[in-house]
């Protein structure tokens, strides 16, 4: 009698230590992102790269016994349907945590959630400051800031002695944390804006748009804007003679977008906010050439970003330990100090939750390349 009530006891303590989304064999981990829509394209290169670097994980045994399962939900890169799918899966799914969202709107209908049901969020695909500052308890980053991409951006033209230097940005919460970097840039430059033009994010006007950019002769525009609108925007501009050197942001490093972009890709710089995905020189590239080779994923930095984004994830479930719980695993991210994951610096602390600062210039060239 006495041992089947310990046994009931501990049964009874396992039962009320069990955190959502954690059985014995799985780790649950849900995703809303725009399967279809106007980022289709690049998200499924992320997931590509996401669901080799897992594969790996689960073929390996998982952590600490666990296979880690992703549900994703398409939010069609709507606020409104991501905020409705994050509560689903929190709610219905009963996940652990959620996982690289994409989108600055996007991810900014999520966050009341995360609060409400103490769920983190690793990896959003948005570089925005209001993830960053202030410090959200529940929200990791992994890229670098927006605002440090067009910063860079910005420290480039000047250098070459470009100063006219206009922005273009989508008239959303994306666009604006763009427009804040910009005017911090040209302000230390102490240089004078010859166009700040924005635009709609849905059903844009783009050979409206590309005349009044084109009229104000910058030498040199940055771009702040979604795939498509981007693709559709520089053509619209080189269609109409414009003919200034264009930057655009690592949220348009796929693939994709350099192919449907076509020849009037060629030249146009691209922020990066992971090392190269072919570059053999580092353990992080060796790894994800291995796991996209086994996994038929694409080569590119877009997959690559996704791949971190897993290693990150996986890293924090690892430093968590057996004993799996929501509080604990944002103990264990916390833990990482200058985390090195092959070539890419992840740093987090009670107090900074931002994760790598690594940015580098790229530009598309002739055969439809990222060169460095």
């Amino acid at each position: 009698m006495t041992k089947l009530v310990g046994v009931l006891l501990l049964a009874m303590s396992v039962g009320a230590a069990a955190e959502e989304g954690v059985s014995d064999g799985a780790i649950v981990i849900g995703q809303t992102i725009g399967l279809t829509g106007i980022i289709a394209a690049p998200v499924k290169e992320m997931n590509e790269g996401v669901n080799a670097y897992l594969a790996t994980v689960n073929q390996q045994g998982g952590v600490h016994g666990r296979k880690i399962e992703l549900r994703v939900l398409d939010d069609k890169f709507d606020p409104k349907l991501a905020a409705a799918n994050a509560e689903t899966l929190i709610k219905n799914e009963h996940v652990f945590a959620l996982f690289q969202s994409r989108g600055t709107p996007h991810t900014e209908a999520i966050l009341p959630l995360l609060d409400q049901n103490k769920v983190p969020l690793i990896a959003p695909s948005t570089g925005a400051a209001i993830f960053h500052t202030p410090v959200n308890h529940w929200v990791f980053n992994v890229r670098a800031k927006y605002q440090d991409e067009v910063i860079r951006g910005v420290e480039h033209f000047a250098t070459v002695g470009v100063d006219r230097i206009g922005l273009l940005y989508v008239d959303d919460s994306f666009g604006k944390d763009g427009l804040e970097g910009y005017e911090k840039a040209m302000a230390a430059r102490k240089l004078t804006s010859p166009a700040i033009v924005k635009f709609a994010r849905v059903n844009p006007d783009y050979d409206a748009t590309a005349a009044q950019v084109i009229k104000a002769q910058p030498n040199a525009l940055i771009i702040v804007s979604s795939s498509k609108n981007t693709i559709d925007i520089i053509k619209a501009i080189r269609k109409n003679g414009g003919a200034m050197q264009i930057m655009t942001l690592s949220n348009n490093s796929s693939q994709s977008f350099v192919k449907d972009l076509g020849p009037a890709g060629v030249g146009v710089i691209v922020s990066q906010i992971t090392p190269a995905p072919h570059l053999l020189s580092t353990k992080l590239g060796q790894e994800f050439k291995a796991a996209a080779k086994a996994n038929n994923a694409t080569l590119s930095y877009a997959a690559m970003e996704g791949f971190v984004n897993a290693k990150v994830l996986v890293e924090g479930l690892r430093r968590a330990g057996r004993n799996l719980n929501r509080e604990g695993f944002v103990r264990a991210m916390e833990s990482m100090q200058r985390t090195d994951f092959g070539g890419l610096m992840v740093t987090y602390g009670p107090d900074d939750h931002t994760g790598s600062e690594f940015v580098e210039l790229t530009m598309i060239g002739k055969d439809g390349k990222f060169v460095r």
